[in-house]
């Protein structure tokens, strides 16, 4: 056997992890890999906080070592995120998991072509091109206002969209996605 590459296995701290602050509102692809995180490190005790955008999150978490964000490879900004506070936030963990099915969906009885889609930025390039993008802060947030009529149609998942009444229109199927896990604490600079 090979030996481990250097920086291969999380580093120890990543045990102190208790709380998974993500992408809100509940029904977002954020929210099940945050579960899913917590569960196969057998944390019972973890909890997931939900906010209206990472950015958000990162100003409101306590800086203790228990509170770790959770993030995907194409979570815009992500980067400035990252490089931006580099002295309280370190990457720590990732992992491979396809997202919920990503599916257009639209209320019962809507027009065929929607004049308007909501849709988070990630996934904005499967809004049909005759159609007007209106950018949302998650996938579920997209379904929310497509149901509340803010939208004709929604770029979102198959579970937001069923909890939301929505019919699915187009369905793009499960993408794989890496989620990383960043730790929040204060750190000597």
């Amino acid at each position: 056997m090979p030996p481990a590459q250097p920086g291969a296995e999380p580093p120890a701290t990543v045990g102190e992890i208790r709380y998974l602050h993500t992408l809100g509102p509940t029904g977002t692809n954020l929210e099940s890999a945050a579960h899913l995180w917590l569960r196969r490190r057998g944390r019972a005790d973890g909890q997931v906080v939900l906010h209206t955008s990472l950015e958000s999150a990162m100003d409101s978490v306590p800086r203790t070592g228990e509170h770790a964000l959770l993030a995907c490879a194409v979570y815009p900004e992500l980067h400035t995120l990252v490089f931006g506070n580099l002295h309280t936030c370190r990457m720590v963990d990732c992992f491979l998991w396809p997202t919920h099915e990503m599916v257009l969906a639209a209320p019962p009885g809507a027009r065929a072509e929607p004049r308007t889609v909501a849709t988070h930025p990630a996934p904005a390039g499967l809004v049909p091109p005759a159609s007007t993008r209106q950018l949302v802060t998650s996938n579920a947030q997209a379904a929310i206002d497509c149901a509340d009529g803010r939208a004709d149609a929604c770029v979102t998942t198959v579970v937001a969209a069923r909890a939301h009444g929505l019919r699915v229109v187009t369905s793009f199927g499960e993408v794989p996605m890496v989620f990383t896990v960043h730790q929040v604490r204060e750190t000597p600079r």
